[in-house]
């Protein structure tokens, strides 16, 4: 079985190689595709949840704090990677995959003008599958700055929900 088709449950065993870290409510994983450097997927480790509102309110406050660490690692290491850093949108939609997790998505000047303003969703399809942009060793760099912020982070926050 391929760790892809039960990525939650590959992160728990340590079979992921995406998995940046584990956080209190999920699994903090570097996304395949890497068309906007930096893109990462908070996964809940909740497998019977579909949806957010499924969640006990507790695990649901935990999941988003978070999706909340994630983004602010992501924006920090994207920053300083890269001067044309724009911002980070979140997005939690669970319209493809039935599991409950968060989309961190930098964004970037050099994003072409119709699409930078809009939702990444609205990029070609070919985006998602263009072999120049799946993630690969050039990213780790980027990787490790993010690891260690969302590290730091995750160590110095005092709102962690503990049961």
């Amino acid at each position: 079985m391929d760790w892809r088709d039960d990525r939650i449950g590959a992160a728990a065993r340590g079979e992921n190689p995406t998995v940046l870290a584990e956080l209190e409510g999920g699994y903090a994983v570097i996304g395949d595709v890497q068309f906007l450097p930096g893109y990462c997927v908070l996964l809940a480790k909740d497998l019977n949840a579909k949806a957010l509102a499924e969640m006990p309110r507790r695990h649901r406050v935990q999941f988003l704090a978070d999706a909340d660490l994630l983004a602010t690692a992501v924006e920090n290491a994207c920053r300083e990677a890269d001067p044309a850093f724009r911002r980070v949108n979140i997005d939690i939609l669970g319209n493809t995959d039935a599991f409950v997790h968060a989309h961190i998505w930098p964004r970037y000047d050099w994003e072409p003008r119709g699409l930078v303003q809009r939702p990444v969703w609205l990029y070609d399809t070919a985006s998602w599958t263009d072999p120049t942009t799946a993630l690969g060793d050039r990213h780790d760099g980027l990787r490790s700055s993010i690891t260690r912020e969302l590290r730091a982070l995750a160590d110095a926050d005092p709102l962690r929900i503990h049961d």
